[in-house]
């Protein structure tokens, strides 16, 4: 299998359909959730809603790159998220996500392979395959957050 389809399966495992790694994704643990919970914050962790914005921004940026040939987001605003007062308001949330996942994973399947090996946008970052296993490996970090938060949240007293 050439490199550029066999990532775009590593990245839909993570957000869409995947088992292998973390035996669950993205769209399998906020499916179902309500926005009260999405929301809710265990101790200083951040809220499945935060991090959910969080990978959803970074995808948009780097589809917004691909477009546009630069980088135009910036770490500091990753946990920007903006207020979330309804069920509405979360499951746009996730469908952006959702969209920008299957967005990102279909512009890697079209990539030439000799692309990977390039310098993403400016030398000082590294290649393009560094750049997109960076975003599998970010991913799974924060899939296993969500994972563990939206236990705790479903199992903590006030949700009973």
């Amino acid at each position: 299998m050439e490199r550029n389809l066999t990532i775009a399966n590593r990245l839909r495992e993570v957000f869409l359909n995947g088992h292998w790694i973390a035996n669950t994704n993205y769209k399998e643990q906020l499916h179902n959730l309500s926005w009260e919970q999405a929301i809710q914050k265990m101790s200083n962790l951040n809220s499945i809603a935060a991090i959910t914005y969080h990978i959803n921004y970074y995808l948009a940026g780097l589809l917004n790159a691909f477009e546009k040939g630069n980088l135009e987001f910036h770490d500091k605003f990753s946990f920007d998220l903006p207020p979330i007062n309804s069920q509405s308001d979360w499951e746009k949330l996730v469908k952006d996500f959702l969209d920008n996942s299957e967005n990102f994973a279909n512009k890697i399947e079209q990539l030439t392979d000799n692309i990977f090996d390039q310098p993403f946008m400016e030398e000082k970052y590294g290649t393009y395959l560094r750049n997109i296993e960076g975003v599998i490996e970010h991913s799974y970090y924060h899939l296993g957050q969500i994972t563990l938060i939206k236990k705790m949240v479903i199992e903590s007293p006030a949700n009973r």
